[in-house]
C-alpha cells in the first residue's frame, strides 16, 4: 500500500509477498519524489536542475544516469534513476535564461528616457539594441561556467544552478567555443549599431564585451578581487542605459544619466544575493568577491542600500517632476522589494536561491514600469 500519513508500512513474512512490497513502495516512493520536486523545488532551480544537485528526478525529456537512494526503510535500498539535460537543453542550462531580464531592462528603460514622452517606437534601433544585449549576457554566462571551472571555484558543495562544464555535460573547448560565438555575434551586429551611434557606441560596446569576458577570465578577473559589482553596476546598468539612450537620441541628457541609477542598483543586487549564497565556498577557492570582504552583515546591507537607492532615486525624480505624471509606476514594485530585503537579511545557503529568482524578478517589474513611466512622459 502507498504511505499514508495516518498508517506505516508493515514488512510482509513470506518471500513473494515482500517482493510485492518492495516493488509497491518504490513505486510510491518514486512518485512522491516526482510530485515533491515539480511542487517543492526551490526558486530559481528548475525541477531538472534540483534533481542533479540533489539526486533524483523526473525521468522525461533527459538522459538517464545511475544513482542510489534510500527506500523508505532503512534496511532497504532501491534502485532511482538521475536524469541529465541533452541536446539543446545542454546550453539552454549554460545561457541561464533567468538571468536574460537583467539585460532586456537597461534597453527598456534607456529607450523610455530617451524617447521620454514622445510615444514613438524606433523598432530599427531597439531590436538589434536588445539581441546585442542579450549575446553579451549569454556570452557572459558561458564565460563563468567555464572559466570558474578551470580556477576550481566549481566543488562539489556549489548551492547555485548547475554548471555544465563542472557537471561534465560538455568539455570546456565545446563552452569556450560557444562563447567566443556569442561575443562574436554580439560584436557583428553591434557593428551596425556603431554606424548609427558612431565611436561612443563603439567603446561601450567594446567595454561591456570586456566586462562580460573578464569577469572570471584573463589573468586577473575582476570577480576574484572584489570589483564584480562596480564593475556591473557600471557596465551592465550605466553604461547600457546610456548606450541605448544615445543610440534613440545621439545625445546624453539629465534624465538619462538619473534613469540608470535604479537600474545599475537592482542589475548588481542580483550579484550581491548570488555572492551571499556562495559566500563560504568562494572563500574556500580563493575566490575574493566582495560578500568574502564584507561578510555576511555588510553584503546584507549593500543588497538593501541597492534596493533602496533604486526607489529613492524615482522618488526623487517624481518629486521634481522629472519624468511626468506617470513618475509612480515603479513603486507599485515596491512590497516585493521590502519583501526581499528581509528575506536576504534572515537567509543563507541554498534557500538564496529563491531571493536570487525573485530579485532578477524585482529588476523586471521595476524596469518595466519604470520604462512606461519615462515613455508616457
Amino acid at each position: 500500500m502507498p504511505f499514508s500519513k495516518n498508517a506505516s508500512p508493515t514488512f510482509p513474512s513470506s518471500p513473494a509477498s515482500r517482493d510485492k512490497w518492495r516493488s509497491e513502495q518504490v513505486f510510491w516512493h518514486s512518485r512522491a519524489l516526482d510530485k515533491f520536486f515539480w511542487q517543492s523545488s526551490p526558486a530559481g532551480v528548475s525541477p531538472g536542475l534540483l534533481a542533479l544537485d540533489l539526486g533524483c528526478a523526473p525521468s522525461w525529456s533527459f538522459r538517464a544516469l545511475s544513482v542510489r537512494c534510500a527506500a523508505p526503510t532503512p534496511r532497504l535500498m532501491a534502485s532511482a534513476v538521475v536524469v541529465a539535460p541533452t541536446g539543446i537543453r545542454i546550453w539552454l542550462l549554460a545561457a541561464r535564461p533567468a538571468t536574460l531580464p537583467a539585460a532586456v531592462v537597461p534597453v527598456l528603460v534607456g529607450t523610455g528616457a530617451a524617447l521620454h514622452g514622445l510615444h514613438q517606437f524606433n523598432a530599427p534601433v531597439l531590436i538589434p539594441t536588445l539581441l546585442v544585449a542579450l549575446l553579451i549576457q549569454v556570452g557572459t554566462n558561458f564565460a563563468n561556467d567555464v572559466f570558474d571551472f578551470r580556477r576550481g571555484a566549481d566543488t562539489a558543495d556549489r548551492l547555485g544552478p548547475l554548471r555544465v562544464t563542472h557537471a561534465g555535460l560538455v568539455s570546456p573547448k565545446q563552452v569556450l567555443t560557444a562563447t567566443c560565438l556569442t561575443f562574436g555575434l554580439a560584436l557583428l551586429i553591434g557593428l551596425y549599431l556603431v554606424t548609427l551611434g558612431g565611436w561612443p557606441i563603439l567603446l561601450i560596446g567594446l567595454i561591456c564585451l570586456l566586462a562580460g569576458l573578464t569577469y572570471t577570465g584573463g589573468p586577473w578577473p575582476f570577480g576574484y578581487h572584489g570589483l564584480g559589482d562596480l564593475v556591473c553596476f557600471i557596465c551592465f546598468g550605466v553604461l547600457a542605459v546610456l548606450g541605448t539612450a544615445y543610440l534613440h537620441s545621439h545625445e546624453i541628457t539629465p534624465l538619462d544619466v538619473w534613469a540608470s541609477i535604479p537600474v545599475g542598483c537592482l542589475v548588481t543586487a542580483i550579484l550581491i544575493v548570488n555572492n551571499l549564497r556562495d559566500i563560504d565556498t568562494d572563500r574556500q577557492t580563493g575566490k575574493m568577491t566582495l560578500a568574502v570582504y564584507l561578510g555576511r552583515r555588510g553584503t546584507r546591507l549593500e543588497y538593501a542600500a541597492c534596493v533602496a537607492i533604486a526607489y529613492l532615486v524615482v522618488l526623487g525624480l517624481g518629486l521634481q517632476g522629472t519624468v511626468g505624471p506617470w513618475w509612480w509606476l515603479p513603486l507599485l514594485s515596491l512590497p516585493l522589494g521590502v519583501w526581499l530585503v528581509r528575506f536576504v537579511s534572515q537567509t543563507e545557503g541554498r534557500p538564496l536561491n529563491q531571493a536570487l529568482k525573485r530579485t532578477g524578478q524585482l529588476h523586471l517589474l521595476f524596469g518595466a514600469l519604470f520604462a512606461l513611466a519615462l515613455w508616457l512622459g
